[in-house]
């Protein structure tokens, strides 16, 4: 397939340097008034023939070279090289030309021409910045030299488009294949948790819910509360993979006492508390040993923390306030809504509005007061989620699946 023809731009306010400039690049004049100015321009009889294919429009004022380097880009057809000289009373000067064109396409290859001292070096990059797009060609132009820069600059403007094609197909496959490996590692994380989960009593949904509740909680604490700028995008998407890791710790606990449907003693609860402690410290070791960031790090953050309180009366460590990382205080407040609303061999469901009712009562005990504010900014949300699960529609609703964004 034929390659398309070059497209170059001249600006220039003397018609007769637009003259020049074609006949050099694509021939065909007849006028031998122009040919001779050609001839003192160029320093020569006769100008050699053209060398590539050209495609050349002309601007004879700097507004006039704007409008149509906008035009060209709006119609996917821009310019790839402009002859812009200095000099060009009234309007704009070429180095001002240059600078609004560059707003419009910053890819635009410029030769600077001019016989005079306008600007000094400095004053041009002053304005134009530090770039190899650009080059100043002094008059009286030498023939070959003009040939030499059509053809370098306009293939160096092609090359560093394929190049970056070729960049963003390569961004392409690897926000693919990484968004495959991401996900392929949050199914493995969620199946281990789920492993954990199936030596406790409750078999049903509890993962599904508590990673729901959970975002919805943080979600609602981004549009408002006192920790909108600790909740990121990064923030979200590790809480997604970090919650259902919350009771890890469990597979350590003896099934004597996890799987017990009664009350359990004072000394059975102590064993029970250091679920805690043993899922930090699974999740501290994998950690270490894989050098991932946030989501590990959250995640052990979580498992030792969800169950320490704001006034400090929790467990392991018995923190308090604001030394509970946020991810635990929020998880806290989801664990503690789908306990109370859940039904477990030991006791029946609590209506959701019960729960709730516990759950504002204990704001500033139990629970960091904004965590149980959002709760209540986002209870009707959290309430149609609980009746899907109850009902076992699908989890991935909208506004509770996570999909990464690329790179992750």
């Amino acid at each position: 397939m034929k390659a398309l023809p070059r497209r170059i731009l001249i600006v220039d306010d003397n018609e007769s340097i637009h003259h020049d400039i074609r006949k050099l690049l694509v021939g065909g004049t007849t006028d031998a008034d122009l040919d001779r100015a050609a001839a003192a321009l160029f320093g020569r009889d006769e100008p050699e023939a053209p060398v590539a294919d050209y495609e050349i429009d002309s601007a004879y004022q700097g507004q006039e070279a704007l409008e149509l380097v906008t035009a060209a880009v709006r119609q996917g057809r821009p310019y790839e090289l402009a002859f812009v000289d200095v000099r060009m009373p009234p309007g704009w000067d070429g180095i001002e030309t240059v600078h609004h064109c560059w707003q419009v396409d910053a890819d635009l290859q410029i030769v600077i021409c001019t016989a005079f001292s306008d600007r000094s070096w400095d004053e041009t990059v002053d304005i134009l910045g530090h770039s190899d797009q650009f080059l100043v060609l002094k008059k009286p132009f030498d023939a070959i030299e003009v040939r030499q820069l059509a053809v370098a600059l306009t293939e160096k403007w092609r090359l560093a488009q394929v190049a970056r094609r070729h960049v963003e197909r390569l961004e392409h496959a690897v926000c693919e294949r990484t968004h495959e490996v991401v996900a392929t590692r949050d199914l493995s994380v969620f199946a281990l948790a789920k492993l954990a989960e199936s030596r406790d009593s409750d078999t049903g949904a509890h993962l599904e819910r508590m990673r729901g509740y959970a975002q919805l909680l943080a979600e609602q604490l981004r549009k408002e509360g006192p920790y909108r700028d600790q909740i990121t995008q990064t923030f979200l998407d590790d809480l997604y993979r970090s919650t259902p890791l919350h009771d890890i710790g469990k597979v350590g606990i003896p099934d004597s006492i996890l799987l017990k449907p009664g009350r359990l003693t004072p000394a059975e609860f102590e064993v029970m508390k250091t679920h805690s402690v043993i899922g930090a410290e699974t999740l501290e070791s994998a950690l270490r040993s894989s050098g991932f960031g946030g989501f590990l790090a959250m995640a052990a953050d979580i498992a030792r923390y969800h169950h320490e309180r704001w006034d400090g009366s929790g467990y392991p460590s018995g923190v308090r306030g604001e030394a509970i990382p946020l991810a635990a205080r929020i998880v806290a407040v989801a664990d503690v809504f789908d306990a109370l609303t859940s039904a477990r061999v030991y006791k029946t469901a609590s209506p959701p509005e019960d729960a709730r009712a516990l759950i504002v009562e204990q704001s500033g005990r139990h629970f960091d007061p904004a965590v149980v504010a959002a709760f209540e900014s986002a209870y009707e949300e959290l309430l149609r989620l609980h009746s899907a699960l109850a009902e076992q529609l699908p989890t991935h609703l909208s506004r509770v699946q996570h999909q990464p964004a690329c790179p992750v």
